[in-house]
C-alpha cells in the first residue's frame, strides 16, 4: 500500500514536470497559438496511436453515449491550450503558468457539482494557500498592461482546464488514460484543421523540432500520466498536488529563456510546494 501510494504520487508529480515543459516551449515557439495547438495535437495523436498499437491498448469506444463527452472535453482541452499560449505570449512564463494554477480552487468548487460528493472544506484552505503563493509571485497589475491580459487569459485557461478534467474524470475507470488522450488529440486535430488555411504556418520549417518536443513531452507523456492519475486521486487532490508545476515551469524558464525569478518567486514557490506536501500527506491517509 505504501509503495503504491509513492508510485502513484511520483507519477502525478512526473506528469506535472512534463506538462510544465509546455510553458517554455509555448513561449519560445514563434507561431500563432492556434497553429501551435494544431501541430501539438497532430504530432501527439501519432505518438499516442503508435504507443496504443505497441501496447495493444484497446481504442474501442464502449458506448455511443460517450461520443458527446469525448468531443466536449476535447473542445475544452483545445480552448485551454490556446488561451494558455495566449497568456504566455502576453506575459512571461511565471505570470502565465501561475495564473493558470488558480484551477485547483476552481476544481474544488466545481467537483461537487459534477459528482455526488460532499464538498471538502480543506480544499478551500489549500486553494487559498496556492492563491497566496500566486499572489506573492505576481507583480502589480495594470488592467491595460500585457501582464494583466496574460493573467486574464491564464484564468480563462484555468476554467477550461477545470471543466475538461472533471468531464474526463468520469471515464478513467472505463478507459485507459492514453486511449483518452489519443481521442482528445484526434478530435482537436480535426476540429482545428481550418487554422492551417487562415493563419500563418510559415514558421513550421524552423519550429518543428520544438513542436515535436511539445507534442511528445507535454502532451503524449505529461497529459497521459495526468489523466491516468485520476484513477488514484480525486480531481481536487490531483489538481492541488500538481500545483508543483509552476515551480518546474519557472525553473525551466530561468534555464532556457533567462527569465530571472524574483525574491517573491522563491517565497511564493515555497508556499506552493508546502501546499503540495500537505495535500500529498492528506491523500495518503485517506
Amino acid at each position: 500500500m505504501e509503495n503504491n501510494h509513492i508510485k502513484n504520487l511520483s507519477g502525478l508529480i512526473l506528469a506535472a514536470f512534463f506538462i510544465s515543459t509546455s510553458s517554455v516551449l509555448g513561449k519560445y515557439i514563434a507561431m500563432p497559438s492556434e497553429v501551435i495547438v494544431w501541430f501539438r495535437s497532430a504530432f501527439a495523436m501519432v505518438f499516442l496511436f503508435i504507443y496504443c498499437k505497441y501496447k495493444s491498448i484497446n481504442l474501442f469506444i464502449k458506448s455511443s453515449k460517450h461520443y458527446a463527452p469525448f468531443i466536449i472535453s476535447a473542445f475544452f482541452t483545445a480552448a485551454h491550450w490556446i488561451t494558455y499560449f495566449y497568456a504566455l505570449k502576453k506575459a512571461n512564463v511565471a505570470i502565465g503558468i501561475l495564473s493558470l494554477y488558480t484551477f485547483p480552487v476552481m476544481v474544488a468548487f466545481l467537483e461537487p457539482l459534477f459528482f455526488k460528493i460532499k464538498f471538502n472544506p480543506i480544499h478551500i484552505l489549500l486553494g487559498v494557500l496556492v492563491l497566496l503563493g500566486v499572489y506573492l509571485l505576481a507583480p502589480d497589475f495594470n488592467i491595460e498592461s500585457s501582464n494583466m491580459q496574460g493573467v486574464l487569459f491564464g484564468l480563462l485557461s484555468a476554467l477550461f482546464y477545470s471543466i475538461r478534467i472533471l468531464i474526463l474524470k468520469q471515464y478513467v475507470i472505463q478507459y485507459n488514460g492514453i486511449m483518452l488522450m489519443f481521442y482528445q488529440t484526434f478530435i482537436i486535430t480535426v476540429f482545428l484543421v481550418p487554422v492551417l488555411f487562415f493563419m500563418d504556418v510559415s514558421g513550421f520549417e524552423t519550429q518543428y523540432p520544438y513542436l515535436l518536443l511539445l507534442a511528445l513531452l507535454a502532451t503524449a507523456i505529461g497529459h497521459s500520466l495526468m489523466v491516468h492519475s485520476f484513477q488514484f486521486f480525486s480531481v481536487s487532490t490531483a489538481s492541488i498536488i500538481s500545483s508543483v508545476q509552476p515551480v518546474f515551469g519557472i525553473i525551466l524558464a530561468f534555464l532556457f529563456l533567462n527569465e530571472i525569478p524574483t525574491l517573491n518567486t522563491f517565497f511564493g514557490g515555497s508556499l506552493i510546494l508546502a501546499t503540495v506536501f500537505i495535500e500529498s500527506l492528506r491523500s495518503k491517509t485517506k
